[in-house]
């Protein structure tokens, strides 16, 4: 079924009446999982264009802006591609725990640009040893962690283990595949869909069922407590119409 990715400017009264008066022109620094990129961009655009704050987003890995939050790094809100790391930084003090939520459930995808090589299954996995197979860095990215738990869950992991390419993150691991230097890839299934369908290549949706939950989490940073952009954006993700944008990007639902 196709999926309509609707025009969040609809929805200016109603985010009028949630944040009430405020102050324009405020602005944000947002650590975004290089997963959610795409995503966060397009709903950017439209918190700026409804609030007239702004925003500046950097995509990377989880696990290392974790480590860069935890030095001092000058984010304003961490939307993470897991939930450990925002907890984390709330027991150090770094993060406000009144903030937490989950924004998303990540969704997984075994992808190939050859249109006929994935046979919707995990056939392709054992059918020929030389298939390079990408995926991202387990200790720094969730989706690569989730990655591994498929591959055991399926006992392949002696039949693939000389043939895994690991990426830094999940966007590394997506470009092995889209480059040529890998035949398969685990990636987001964000990363394959476009208007709410699988796109070039062919692809296997990875059932839920065989990997732990990817749930990833937002919260506002210590220094932000007071950042009106900051705080409005995070409450501008939970509104109904922004959760809908994220689910037509191949997204599981979040908390509101």
């Amino acid at each position: 079924m196709k999926i309509q990715i609707q025009n969040l400017l609809s929805s200016v009264f109603f985010v009028s009446l949630v944040y009430g008066p405020c102050a324009l022109g405020a602005a944000a620094t947002i650590a975004v999982a290089s997963n959610f990129g795409e995503v966060a961009q397009h709903l950017a655009d439209e918190f700026e264009s409804i609030t007239g704050h702004e925003l500046t987003l950097v995509m990377g890995a989880s696990g290392r802006f974790y480590a860069q939050i935890s030095n001092g790094a000058p984010f304003d809100v961490f939307l993470s591609a897991d939930f450990e790391k925002p907890e984390n930084l709330i027991s150090s003090g770094l993060a406000l725990s009144d903030s937490v939520f989950t924004y998303a459930t990540g969704r997984l995808a075994l992808w190939s640009r050859d249109e006929a090589l994935i046979k919707n299954n995990a056939s392709v996995l054992s059918s020929n040893s030389s298939y390079k197979v990408a995926y991202a860095n387990p200790r720094l990215a969730p989706y690569g962690r989730a990655a591994l738990e498929v591959i055991h869950a399926l006992a392949l992991f002696e039949v693939l283990e000389q043939n895994l390419v690991q990426g830094e993150n999940i966007s590394q691991a997506y470009q092995f595949v889209f480059t040529g230097n890998a035949e398969l890839g685990f990636v987001a299934l964000s990363q394959v869909l476009r208007n709410g369908e699988p796109g070039s290549g062919s692809s296997w949706v990875i059932p839920a069922d065989l990997h732990s939950p990817i749930r990833q989490d937002a919260v506002l940073l210590g220094r932000a407590k007071n950042n009106a952009a900051a705080r409005e954006f995070l409450n501008f993700l939970k509104l109904s119409s922004s959760q809908a944008v994220i689910q037509a990007y191949g997204y599981g639902p979040g908390d509101r």
